[in-house]
């Protein structure tokens, strides 16, 4: 096999698989990308066998083959290269030379025969939709995703298509993140899966990187999802579980509600997180008619307060917070203002963007005793 390309045309597609390439493999061939040239160009594969991604690029291929190359040498090497250089590689035995000016680098291979490959999903739903849209609503839940927690099934989004509806939402047990979208496609067969945490994150950067107006194509079966964009796939494993009800989780009983401009709720929360325990993050938020007071302490008994003036005509009340989880909200809303609701000390908090129309996403966090 032997295929030339200026850097950047190699350097696209390297980008766009090498997030598949764990650093510690259960195989050797598992840390390299799969290389499939033919007269359409070059096809460049990664997996971990549970994620696989796949780029398309319009290599000149001088002869055809498939061979595997070590994903982080080559991508290390490319990204030094100088701009605009042009790269020939040429595949011999167990050994590939990478000429580009006057530097020439030979790197092992291993057989393509012992890559891994994932077909294209056979049965199963498919729909396609704006690649910006799904983007939009996995940015807005994503964060509130858990990590290794025992409940496998809390370890993923759920992504939910039916009724002209987009939803994901995600939780760890301490928060909840739901978003929802109005779209013009709707499934017979309403869709429903858990998307791992890994996955999660490749698919939000394809997404992120996707032209203007793209379109997003999903095909689900039972046990798979493959995502199309921009002659890229991606093809993971889904989570097998049940995820929780969280229409129960979301609050509807909350009697009190505040209007707060979001940059200074984040500032006046940053400042107060200086000075509260390092390990459990706790502040304290008491509401009264047009304040809220922001404190935080710690065992080094420092203390921390700090006064927002805020449109609020209700009963007082106090309730404790986990700093992070109340800034990792307010990093996801974009719009100027939100508003809180709560009931009372012990119940959870509801924080949602203010806006008007269908597009909207809700925010639940739990209460810390402090």
């Amino acid at each position: 096999m032997k295929f030339s390309a200026q850097r950047e045309s190699l350097l696209e597609p390297l980008q766009q698989v090498v997030g598949a390439v764990e650093r510690r493999q259960t195989s050797p061939v598992l840390g390299n990308i799969l290389f499939d040239g033919d007269v359409t160009g070059v096809t460049l594969t990664a997996t971990d066998s549970e994620i696989e991604l796949r780029a398309d690029s319009e290599l000149s291929v001088d002869e055809p083959g498939s061979a595997t190359l070590p994903a982080r040498k080559l991508l290390e090497i490319c990204r030094h290269l100088p701009e605009q250089a042009r790269v020939d590689v040429e595949f011999s035995g167990d050994k590939a030379v990478l000429k580009a000016g006057r530097s020439r680098f030979t790197l092992a291979t291993l057989p393509a025969d012992q890559f891994p490959r994932t077909d294209a999903l056979e049965g199963g739903e498919q729909v396609e939709l704006p690649a910006a849209d799904l983007h939009a609503c996995m940015r807005a839940t994503a964060f509130s995703m858990a990590q290794q927690d025992v409940r496998f099934y809390l370890n993923g989004l759920l992504v939910e298509i039916a009724d002209h509806k987009l939803c994901c939402v995600a939780t760890d047990g301490h928060r909840l993140a739901w978003s929802c979208i109005g779209i013009e496609v709707s499934p017979e067969t309403p869709l429903r899966a858990i998307i791992p945490r890994k996955s999660v994150g490749e698919l939000l950067r394809l997404l992120g990187s996707a032209e203007a107006g793209s379109e997003v194509s999903l095909h689900l079966t039972g046990q798979q999802l493959q995502a199309s964009v921009g002659g890229v796939r991606l093809t993971t494993r889904l989570v097998d579980g049940r995820f929780p009800d969280y229409d129960r989780v979301i609050p509807s009983d909350g009697d009190k509600e505040l209007l707060i401009d979001c940059q200074s709720l984040r500032q006046s929360l940053t400042r107060a997180s200086v000075l509260s325990n390092e390990k459990y993050r706790g502040i304290r938020l008491a509401l009264s008619e047009g304040t809220l007071t922001i404190s935080s302490n710690n065992p080094d008994q420092e203390e921390a307060i700090d006064e927002l003036e805020v449109d609020y005509t209700g009963e007082s009340t106090e309730i404790g917070f986990n700093v992070t989880y109340l800034l990792d909200v307010l990093g996801a809303i974009d719009t100027e203002s939100a508003r809180i609701i709560v009931k009372d000390g012990n119940s959870s908090a509801l924080l949602m963007p203010d806006v008007n129309g269908e597009g909207t996403s809700k925010y639940v966090v739990m209460p810390m005793r402090l």
